[in-house]
């Protein structure tokens, strides 16, 4: 785990808070981006199948989706479990 944060990241994590949820996921993904120097073209081609893989399986019924809210709180009470 990492160590404590500084002044001016706490400052912008409590302003990327206040942002809409669609500007919050466009910043964690332009954050991952930079943190792994952007994916290789293949890695960008899988993803795009595998998308596409799971859009097929929702629209034919195959799947249910899951808010995202539900998978947090799910994540949240098996990380306090541990």
């Amino acid at each position: 785990m990492l160590g404590p944060m500084s002044k001016s990241l706490d400052k912008l994590l409590d302003e990327a808070r206040r942002l809409p949820e669609e500007d919050r996921l466009r910043l964690v993904e332009a954050l991952l981006s930079m943190a792994d120097g952007g994916a290789e073209p293949e890695t960008a081609e899988a993803w795009a199948a595998e998308i596409a893989r799971r859009t097929r399986d929702v629209d034919a019924g195959l799947v249910s989706p899951v808010p995202w809210s539900e998978v947090r709180e799910g994540m949240k009470r098996r990380t306090s479990d541990d």
